[in-house]
């Protein structure tokens, strides 16, 4: 099964030079194509098979640490965010999101942070270390900026109603 174009090569009478040559020489093999199909499922069913343990495994690995890393960013072209969420045992989960709407900096890397911690609590993670290179966010988070710009104050409101859902959570920043 694949998706190259190797059916133009089996099914066409009407091809020429090295074509025919390769057409010829794999008649002899009786090859079948195949159209290869989605594999979208088979990415959720190595994605599920990966992370499914046993439950008591699964529990002494939540309670673990878990680090989060997020960086937001924002140009003429558009905003996006980048969440590296990493558990013990070496599992990794990256995660890539470009928004649909104009953001700052700073809004993008408050994103990034939100959608980290809901990255995190819906893998049922209670204990999260998680890095920014912002420094005004971590600022804000950690009680020693003010937020004044009701955005920010909004983002801010959020994160902590978040924060609440961890049994410890802990923002620091991290230098480019």
């Amino acid at each position: 099964m694949t998706d190259l174009p190797i059916q133009k090569v089996l099914q066409k009478p009407d091809v020429t030079g090295r074509m025919v040559r390769w057409a010829v020489e794999l008649s002899e093999f009786d090859i079948v194509y195949e159209s290869r199909g989605s594999i979208k499922g088979q990415i959720y069913a190595d994605f599920v098979a990966e992370l499914s343990l046993g439950r008591a495994q699964q529990e002494v690995e939540l309670d673990s640490q878990w680090l989060l890393s997020v960086d937001g960013s924002s140009n003429q072209q558009g905003s996006g965010t980048g969440i590296f969420l990493e558990g013990p045992n070496g599992l990794l989960i990256e995660q890539a999101l470009r928004f649909a709407f104009k953001a700052s900096n700073n809004q993008a890397e408050y994103e990034a942070l939100i959608a980290g911690m809901l990255l995190a609590k819906e893998m049922g993670v209670r204990s999260l270390l998680a890095k920014s290179d912002l420094l005004l966010v971590t600022g804000h988070v950690t009680g020693e900026y003010q937020a004044k710009d009701p955005q920010m104050v909004a983002y801010l409101r959020y994160v902590q109603v978040l924060k609440g859902t961890f049994a410890a959570f802990e923002l620091v920043h991290v230098p480019r």
